[in-house]
């Protein structure tokens, strides 16, 4: 027997959910599909982009979150990357822009991607890529 497996969805753990939601459904225009309880303070949400879905979990149960993010938590972060496809890289470059979201500069591989790169609130990275010919 063989696994039938239709996608995988991420889970983040996120220091501050509700500035993480606001990145997501704000400036990469994903949209809250549910979440763990009403309102604005719940510890779990499942956000969706077209068929791409990501689950977001507070690192910390209620009451125990420190006043700042831990330094050797969030340098870790930089090891993950969700890698979108998608048929403009130079233009999710300017959408990110346009939000006020910092972005490195697109750029296009020797393996003939176009790539744009950027972190979420977490340090999460976060790159956009499109084929192209890498022989232009």
């Amino acid at each position: 027997m063989s696994l039938d497996v239709r996608n995988v969805i991420t889970l983040l753990q996120v220091f501050d959910m509700r500035r993480s939601v606001a990145f997501y459904r704000d400036v990469l225009e994903f949209k809250i599909v549910e979440t763990s309880g009403p309102g604005t303070d719940y510890y779990w949400a499942m956000l969706a982009l077209g068929p791409e879905t990501i689950m977001l979990n507070t690192a910390y149960d209620e009451g125990e979150r420190p006043s700042s993010p831990d330094r050797d938590r969030a340098v870790a972060h930089g090891d993950t990357i969700l890698y979108f496809l998608c048929d403009d890289a130079d233009g999710a470059y300017a959408h990110l822009r346009d939000r006020g979201w910092p972005a490195e500069e697109p750029f296009t591989t020797h393996y003939g991607m176009r790539q744009v790169y950027t972190h979420d609130p977490d340090g999460f990275g976060i790159c956009f890529q499109q084929p192209v010919d890498a022989s232009r």
